[in-house]
């Protein structure tokens, strides 16, 4: 084996020794965002050494309230229809694959629905399915209410024994491995269902936001908005130990060359309105990473360093936050929302459901009411 003088890398080949005799298998689970604190027993590890981390993200100073929030009440289930299905196709290799996914269509339309429904798709992180992000999250009730269609592929368990989406892959990076299937299963509920198709959003958590983020980038004509949930910065890692390093210390130099290839691939790139959510108190996905999806949404999207910005601190649901916005003209491109005390989970879902934290603000309200201000020309 060979020896590291780095005390936390150590610690993780210790762990996958005792644990899964491999130190893939530790890296897989480690892709994977953990339960909240309040479900999990916390388990001493060694500290990562600290990151650079720019102004931009220093920490806030908690605005908590001094009594507790109230305790998530069960949410009332969603009356619109919810729908299973499957997309069958073909990998790059020429082998058959299959990928399920759920969809939820509210029981009462939106008033100005002439053109269809607008949809928004959920992609979950790993060791999460479809539905329980959906229960999690509480999307569906939300857009039953604004008359919102929502989509949630799933990833299997063949492809990843985690549900991971391969963020790190170089060639999903450049449109290959699960994009197509996701944008299949896109183009198929569009071609069943009555979808408005200029206001077609998408958006993940973890993994799901990485994900999210490179079906943007590699089809910005397809979506209205993009919104990412504790994820990692775009194209600065090509295996799963790049990606763990990635997620604990950013991309390092590798932030604005990933975009510009993008960028560079077309002659014209279609504006890609943003809304980033992180939480302060991240330990998987450090807000970092948060710094450097906020600089290439800025390139993405073609925003000046001197752009016109407003930051706001609120406090919401027992929990403070920094929101920033970011405009181009009098619309509001870019959103970063920085929230205290928050680990790597959904901001506002419901807490029975792993990988969830109930204090707010709401991470589904502000996505939701984001992508209602964007349509695609």
């Amino acid at each position: 084996m060979v020896k590291t003088s780095n005390p936390w890398l150590r610690g993780l080949l210790r762990a996958g020794k005792k644990q899964q005799r491999s130190v893939a298998r530790v890296i897989g689970t480690l892709l994977a965002p953990p339960k909240p604190a309040a479900r999990a027993k916390p388990k001493p590890r060694p500290k990562a050494p600290a990151a650079a981390v720019p102004a931009t993200v220093a920490p806030l100073k908690s605005k908590r309230a001094t009594t507790a929030a109230p305790a998530p009440q069960p949410a009332a289930p969603a009356t619109g229809k919810w729908l299973a299905s499957y997309l069958s196709g073909v990998s790059e290799r020429g082998a058959l694959r299959r990928m399920s996914y759920w969809l939820y269509l509210p029981d009462h339309p939106p008033a100005d629905s002439a053109a269809g429904l607008p949809l928004i798709v959920m992609l979950h992180g790993c060791e999460q399915t479809a539905t329980l992000f959906a229960q999690g999250t509480r999307m569906n009730q939300l857009a039953e209410t604004a008359g919102y269609a929502v989509l949630y592929p799933q990833q299997s368990v063949s492809s990843h024994r985690h549900r991971c989406w391969k963020w790190f892959d170089r060639a999903t990076q450049q449109g290959g491995g699960d994009v197509p299937m996701i944008v299949g299963i896109i183009n198929k509920v569009r071609a069943n269902y009555p979808i408005d198709g200029s206001r077609i959003y998408i958006c993940g958590i973890s993994a799901g936001a990485a994900m999210a983020n490179i079906v943007a980038l590699n089809h910005p004509d397809l979506f209205a908005g993009l919104g990412l949930h504790s994820g990692p910065s775009f194209g600065g890692a090509h295996s799963t130990i790049g990606a763990l390093t990635l997620m604990q210390h950013g991309a390092g130099t590798r932030v604005d060359g990933p975009i510009a290839e993008v960028l560079g691939r077309r002659d014209q790139f279609h504006p890609l309105p943003t809304i980033l959510i992180h939480g302060e108190d991240d330990p998987v996905v450090r807000p970092i990473n948060l710094a450097h999806l906020t600089r290439q949404a800025m390139m993405v999207n073609n925003l000046a360093p001197d752009s016109p910005e407003q930051v706001a601190e609120k406090v919401k649901g027992g929990r403070s936050y920094q929101l920033r916005d970011v405009y181009s003209g009098r619309k509001v491109m870019l959103r970063v929302a920085r929230v205290a005390e928050l680990k790597h989970a959904w901001s506002g879902g419901d807490e029975r459901v792993s990988f969830n934290s109930a204090p707010g603000p709401d991470a589904s309200k502000m996505m939701l009411e984001f992508f209602s201000r964007h349509r695609r020309a």
